[in-house]
């Protein structure tokens, strides 16, 4: 699949220029490869707490909620690889098409982002909320899809052979509805790997995606870690806290309140003594406790 064959795609170049604050390895066509650990420990990441990060970064338009969801209850997580359509418009069409030849790209352009897929991406597709005649994927690009990314979706249209997809496990979809009609004669693609607008979320390619049941959040990559470790962080001082709290050695204000140095140098010792039994890596914790001053 060529690096551009779209008139609003980003070349690698314009990826790189558009995505300055990462500085870490990157994909051939440009896009962030956000490392596959940092992907797994975003599984446990709340909504609210991407949601806070991102706005308090400054990325206040990265969440998008009232999706439906094929697999109510699984959560969603990958790197982002774009794609936008519009309504069908003849003679564009006709030139997209003659272009795609030109480079090889097979069959219908419905299927081509689907050929750029590698695991770990999440297809994230902009279908200006198109349900009726608004389906690209049934059953049969669903499995194209995951066999390539191993991945679910995020799609601002619809499904078709709903029963189909949700016979396939880990593969969550997030989509506007479903619908038995079929979308390609209707529209065009005019873009991959380009900036584009899912609801009231601006997404680039690369940007981490989490998917829950309150919605996605579209996490701009220099972001990942950090917003990993403060999500952990979050998550090993309410444990310790409420340990505390049946054990009765602090009260409910003592918890809520600012903790005092000791109460700092207990959770650091609490760290230490359950390393191993906590949700969260050890090294994570071992870096945490390097972190820390009591």
């Amino acid at each position: 699949m060529p690096d551009r064959f779209c008139p609003l795609n980003l070349t690698p170049e314009e990826l790189i220029e558009y995505t300055p604050d990462w500085q870490g390895e990157r994909f051939a066509d440009g896009r962030p490869r956000v490392p596959d650990a940092i992907l797994e420990r975003m599984k446990g990441v709340t909504i609210t707490q991407a949601w806070g990060v991102t706005g308090g970064a400054g990325y206040g338009h990265q969440y998008e909620g009232g999706w439906q969801q094929t697999h109510p209850g699984q959560t969603l997580v990958g790197r982002a690889l774009t794609a936008m359509y519009m309504p069908r418009r003849p003679a564009v069409r006709a030139v997209m098409d003659a272009r795609g030849a030109d480079h090889g790209c097979i069959g219908d352009q419905i299927s081509w982002p689907i050929d750029m897929l590698v695991p770990g991406d999440v297809y994230v597709a902009d279908m200006f909320g198109k349900v009726d005649q608004g389906p690209i994927i049934g059953d049969n690009l669903a499995t194209a899809i995951f066999a390539n990314s191993g991945n679910g979706v995020v799609f601002d249209g619809s499904v078709r052979d709903l029963e189909g997809i949700e016979e396939m496990p880990d593969f969550p979809c997030f989509v506007r509805g479903w619908h038995p009609s079929y979308a390609s004669p209707t529209i065009m693609l005019t873009g991959v790997n380009t900036i584009i607008r899912i609801g009231q979320a601006t997404v680039m390619p690369g940007d981490v995606v989490l998917g829950k049941r309150e919605g996605v959040v579209f996490i701009p990559p220099h972001l990942a870690e950090y917003l990993v470790q403060t999500s952990e962080l979050v998550r090993l001082r309410d444990m310790f806290g409420q340990q505390r709290l049946r054990e009765g050695k602090y009260t409910p204000g003592q918890v809520d309140d600012r903790w005092t140095d000791a109460m700092e140098a207990d959770f650091s010792e609490w760290l230490e003594d359950h390393m191993d039994e906590l949700p969260v890596p050890r090294e994570a914790i071992q870096d945490l406790l390097k972190q820390r001053t009591w």
